[in-house]
């Protein structure tokens, strides 16, 4: 008898619904694994459920296992947590992440699943890929002891920037977002937070996470003399412009991108893809990290809560998807 599975497609820009996939047989090198729990990437899923991903772009922006091309029908995700029901003997019965899209069973060779170490629980683990642009971005930005550092934007990507910086010895770490709601996520993280008048100037490095011209412009008011701002939002087709012609070139400031799709090249020779996800899924032991998570639903409701993300009428951090047996 044939597998098959459920899985969520954007059928076109604005439309998305599930349908049934058949699944292939699997090899002997291959896992079958039960999804438990899924998690929407925000800013990158909204950007792609809107049809907002440049056509030059398009081989960028590829999910590893997504199926169909944008801007639609495309099957797209990559924050997934399952149980391995078939597989290898050191897999089989092993609760592993993989960066696969929303879909209820899937099969994939052995080496595309991280296991979730035992002191993360599986709902939490949906955070892996988040935490791994974390660890990516603080490597290219190597903040030293005692840094003074600004996170522009408090979602997903700048609150596990902050979560991180917020164990680094004697830095100042401080969480910018214009939603006052996210002073209660800050003081969660253990990093202090202000609305962008009133930040605090004078820093060494600043984070910038928002996506919006009016963050970018923030953080580069926020450097001292040499700081820089490293960029992480994704704009998508969108064009931002910035004041370049102030401050810019006598402060001989820095503006930097960092991306997740390769390690960064403070560690590229000495890490892979794999050491970047199992750090940070060993990271994802402390439970500081569950004030990321600001609402779940079950895996049926995932169009129409993927239609309110993406339109802002369904606010927050990571939105949870949870499967049947979870």
């Amino acid at each position: 008898m044939k597998r098959t599975a459920r899985a969520f497609w954007l059928r076109s820009p604005g439309h998305g619904g599930i349908s049934d996939v058949a699944l292939p047989e699997p090899g002997d090198d291959d896992v079958v694994v039960r999804t438990l729990f899924s998690g929407v990437s925000r800013g990158t899923e909204s950007l792609v459920f809107r049809g907002g991903v440049p056509e030059s772009q398009y081989g960028a922006m590829r999910a590893p296992f997504q199926d169909g091309e944008f801007p639609g029908p495309v099957k797209y995700g990559y924050l997934n947590v399952g149980l391995v029901e078939e597989g290898p003997a050191h897999l089989a019965g092993r609760t592993v992440f993989c960066l696969y899209p929303h879909q209820t069973r899937y099969v994939v060779p052995a080496g595309a699943v991280t296991p979730v170490p035992d002191g993360v629980p599986a709902a939490r683990a949906v955070l892996a890929g988040t935490v791994e642009t974390a660890v990516n971005a603080l490597w290219d930005a190597a903040p030293l002891v005692g840094d003074r550092i600004a996170v522009v934007g408090a979602g997903m990507i700048g609150c596990s920037v902050a979560a991180l910086l917020a164990r680094y010895p004697g830095v100042r770490v401080q969480l910018v977002d214009a939603d006052p709601a996210r002073a209660s996520v800050a003081a969660a993280l253990g990093v202090d937070f202000a609305l962008p008048g009133d930040a605090l100037d004078g820093c060494d490095l600043a984070v910038h996470a928002s996506a919006t011209e009016a963050g970018l412009v923030r953080s580069l008011e926020l450097l001292a003399p040499e700081g820089t701002v490293l960029e992480l939002s994704w704009y998508g087709d969108r064009k931002v412009s910035l004041p370049l012609g102030e401050a810019f070139h006598s402060g001989r400031l820095v503006l930097r991108g960092s991306q997740v799709g390769r390690v960064s090249q403070a560690r590229r020779s000495r890490r892979t893809f794999a050491d970047r996800l199992a750090l940070s899924l060993d990271l994802l032991a402390d439970p500081v990290f569950d004030a990321l998570v600001s609402g779940e639903c079950a895996f049926d409701e995932l169009p129409s809560v993927l239609r309110a993300v993406a339109g802002g009428e369904l606010p927050g951090l990571c939105h949870r998807v949870r499967y049947e047996g979870a």
